[in-house]
């Protein structure tokens, strides 16, 4: 059964909006469970924001490669139950065994385990370089955990890499065939995933040979961050600003805009999808730069500078590009659930015009920026998420705010319904 197949269980918009409530106050409570610092577990920032990542990435291949293969036919809500059990499964096995036990056996920066034990055994002390010493509590430190986040920014390539295949080329090609399943969702596992690596290579690789080259040690194996003279800092946030721009253009285009505006491309593949790769990765670097260029202008940009890390010396060039990623995530919530649980109302009669495909945007971008407005300025980050360092001003706030941990996560509910539960129990066939 697909989603046309369904129909919304109490009409529009009463289905969009008990949807949203309830998807909410799921993510709130497993929020406060698992990573709120007055919660039972307290996993914040990590690992938790990592499991939370790969449990996205592990569901995207499930769904979009998979088919939601072998449990497509089983009933609801037992598919979705299944389907969410085997993909916290497959997450363990991913991190701990793919990531820490497999590609640890050659590059330790993709495994915590293999950091924490030479850290352990006196194997990263450096002495001929004073005071580079890569320290067993430097690296659990929740500020730090390296392997971790180097897994993260995996991750992070992956939101692009791996759906952009489908999204843009239609499974070119390994589509048309006729390959079933789980060979067809095997295969275009495969070429992404090669797809991936040739990106984290280019784009995240030489940040890591910055902080074990220069931060640590010296460093031949690793390149360093190519983009320094390009974007005024050699951190990988450059590379978090505009490659999450990338990643929301790249899902607004089957979402609310309905595969506008690439579908007035009419050429066969892999033109199209080449040309609209092209136009998406550009569309999300522009919009990248005019909030790295504009955010100054309504955040007090001096105080800002006042609490930035040391490091930056000043120069707030490092947060105002992980900053910009941050504003985009602000707009997955209203993106998504104005797709998959208010079907795109406009009030439009046609929900492909043009007319409709602008209305949607303004409301994403309106909706995005109340959303930004709730989190930082209304302080959710605080009293609702438990982030200590948000207990100040506002420009304490935004330096560390994490914005991106809870939007992820507020959509893990909405996806997992939509992709395993197919909608359960919000919608159903439209015969009924």
């Amino acid at each position: 059964m697909t989603v046309h197949a369904l129909k919304p269980r109490w009409g529009q918009p009463a289905t969009g909006i008990i949807s949203c409530i309830a998807f909410f106050l799921i993510a709130w409570l497993v929020w406060f469970l698992f990573s709120d610092p007055r919660g039972p577990v307290g996993a914040f920032p990590y690992p938790f924001v990592m499991y939370l990542a790969m449990m996205i990435l592990v569901g995207l291949w499930q769904h979009m490669f998979l088919g939601d293969w072998p449990f497509q036919d089983l009933p609801q809500p037992a598919r979705g139950i299944i389907e969410t059990a085997v993909n916290l499964v497959l997450v363990w096995f991913v991190i701990h065994i793919v990531f820490y036990r497999i590609l640890g056996l050659g590059f330790n920066f993709l495994s915590q385990v293999n950091l924490e034990t030479l850290a352990a055994a006196g194997r990263t002390a450096l002495p001929e370089v004073a005071g580079k010493t890569l320290t067993l509590q430097a690296l659990v430190n929740p500020a730090a955990r390296f392997g971790e986040r180097a897994v993260v920014t995996f991750v992070l390539i992956g939101f692009f890499s791996y759906p952009f295949v489908t999204i843009l080329f239609g499974k070119w090609p390994i589509r048309p065939s006729d390959l079933t399943q789980p060979q067809a969702g095997l295969a275009e596992l495969g070429w992404c995933s090669t797809l991936t690596l040739f990106f984290y290579t280019i784009l995240i690789v030489p940040f890591w040979g910055a902080v074990y080259g220069q931060v640590f040690g010296t460093s031949y194996g690793f390149n360093l961050p190519w983009w320094s003279g390009i974007s005024g800092t050699g951190h990988v946030h450059w590379v978090f600003g505009w490659w999450e721009w990338a990643i929301i253009v790249l899902f607004m285009t089957p979402n609310v805009w309905r595969m506008k505006p690439w579908s007035v491309i009419n050429l066969a593949q892999p033109w199209k999808g080449l040309i609209s790769l092209a136009g998406t990765l550009s569309l999300g670097y522009l919009l990248a730069l005019i909030c790295v260029n504009f955010a100054p202008f309504w955040l007090p940009i001096q105080e800002v500078i006042h609490h930035l890390p040391v490091a930056d010396k000043g120069i707030p060039i490092r947060f105002l590009w992980y900053h910009a990623a941050e504003i985009a995530g602000f707009t997955l919530i209203p993106f998504l659930i104005w797709h998959h649980y208010f079907d795109d109302l406009t009030g439009l009669r046609d929900k492909d015009s043009w007319g409709a495909f602008g209305f949607r945007t303004v409301g994403v971008l309106l909706l995005g920026t109340l959303n930004y407005v709730f989190f930082y300025y209304v302080n959710f980050g605080h009293w609702g998420l438990g982030n200590h360092h948000m207990a100040g001003s506002l420009s304490e706030r935004v330096v560390a705010g994490e914005s991106l941990i809870w939007n992820f996560w507020w959509i893990i509910p909405l996806l997992w319904n939509e992709w395993f539960f197919h909608k359960w129990p919000f919608y159903q066939p439209a015969t009924h």
